[in-house]
């Protein structure tokens, strides 16, 4: 058979039966839209993920208070249920020759209230060298200064999600006052802005004097956090390697599995969130992949469907010398161009979701061309999978039979 041939059969077909092949592309539609657009949210989420901690800073090593979850160990102390981090355990990690730079950090969650207006955030009490660490810039005003620190003033830092749900988008509050557990605080510095939403993000933070935190709020001088930042990258694990021991012969403890604290560094803390969310997006693929079997057998349906009509046309074309390969190309084309049109479209479909959901509804989607190119290979699989069986069974008709079909 003529390639001219195939293709202007496949078209009569379709053009008699408007209504099924429309309705067959739909479901190919629906599934493939589904799956690219499921599949742009999970990596929009892994790329902001990654995004928001490689933020925080460079070549960071995180020191965070509780006993890390192990082998023997029946519950694991959660950030701010343990207390076992103190500032003099931030300053001997200054120490270690692979050290930059240490930020200890005191932070919890406040009621803040502003002029009438007020918001729950996060308070973190830092020391002066905590901008370097965590990669803060101020955009307005300066940030805490050691005389800050030794005074205890109440001064505080805000971020600029913070500034516009206290004083109103893009104001200027430098030398305006807030409350913070009853205590007012002096704004001198707006940080700038970083990106991120949600919980743990640096514009929704205030920040104060650790000292005035521990002293005021917090009642303890404890910290909960001690960043400490290497000298490069290749120098990450062995400074982690060297603050484990030195915390563990500080805090007396012989057995590391009995650590009352847990060391990460910033590689750790990627990867990880990396393999949840890839996880995440493969369920959520996985789900949405249901809707393409659907289709593939609504494809199915519809080719047999077509076969039991034709069987009369199948059986002339067998008696004037069609071959039977030629019947089965025929109808496997037809069935591959139904997938193939609705993986078009549905790939189309499928972006302007995922651009929609980031413009309005402002969901980070990532669109790459490897799951462009799994939606069309998926779609042509369906094609050839569904539309085999319903080929092979139109190809196996006895022509005689065939032409006395009523």
């Amino acid at each position: 058979m003529l390639f001219q041939d195939l293709i202007q059969e496949t078209y009569l077909s379709f053009v008699s039966n408007k209504a099924r092949s429309g309705l067959t592309i739909l479901g190919i539609v629906i599934g493939i839209a589904s799956v690219l657009a499921m599949i742009a949210i999970g990596q929009g989420s892994q790329n902001t993920i990654q995004s928001n901690i490689q933020s925080l800073g460079s070549n960071l090593i995180l020191v965070s208070p509780g006993r890390p979850r192990g082998v023997g160990t029946q519950v694991s102390e959660g950030r701010g249920t343990a207390q076992t981090l103190t500032m003099a355990d931030a300053e001997s990690l200054k120490n270690i020759s692979l050290t930059k730079e240490i930020a200890p950090e005191l932070s919890s969650r406040y009621q803040v209230t502003a002029k009438g207006t007020n918001t729950n955030t996060s308070i973190v009490g830092v020391t002066t060298s905590y901008p370097v660490v965590r990669s803060i810039e101020v955009e307005t005003g300066s940030f805490i200064t050691d005389q800050n620190i030794k005074s205890l003033s109440k001064v505080a830092i805000i971020g600029p999600t913070v500034r516009d749900d206290l004083f109103g988008l893009d104001s200027s509050p430098i030398g305006q006052t807030i409350r913070i557990k009853g205590i007012i605080f002096k704004i001198i510095g707006i940080t700038k802005a970083k990106g991120g939403t949600g919980f743990g993000s640096q514009d929704d933070m205030i920040f104060i004097p650790i000292s005035t935190a521990q002293q005021f709020l917090a009642g303890s001088s404890k910290v909960s956090t001690i960043s400490v930042q290497a000298i490069d990258a290749n120098s990450m694990e062995e400074l982690q390697t060297e603050i484990t021991s030195l915390l563990l012969q500080r805090h007396n403890i012989s057995d590391s599995s009995l650590a009352d604290f847990s060391v990460l560094n910033q590689s750790d803390i990627v990867a990880t969130a990396s393999s949840v969310t890839k996880t995440f997006t493969m369920l959520l693929g996985s789900v949405a992949a249901i809707s393409l079997v659907v289709g593939g057998i609504g494809i199915m349906n519809m080719m047999l469907t077509t076969v039991t009509e034709r069987t009369r046309e199948i059986g002339l074309r067998k008696a004037i010398g069609a071959k039977s390969k030629d019947i089965n190309l025929q109808f496997l084309t037809e069935a591959s161009v139904l997938t193939f049109v609705g993986g078009i479209i549905g790939v189309i479909v499928g972006w302007l979701i995922a651009f929609g959901m980031q413009i309005f509804a402002d969901i980070s989607t990532s669109v790459s061309l490897s799951s462009v190119l799994l939606a069309f290979g998926v779609s042509a699989g369906i094609g050839i999978i569904f539309g085999y069986y319903p080929a092979k069974r139109a190809a196996s008709l006895n022509p005689i039979d065939a032409l006395r079909y009523e």
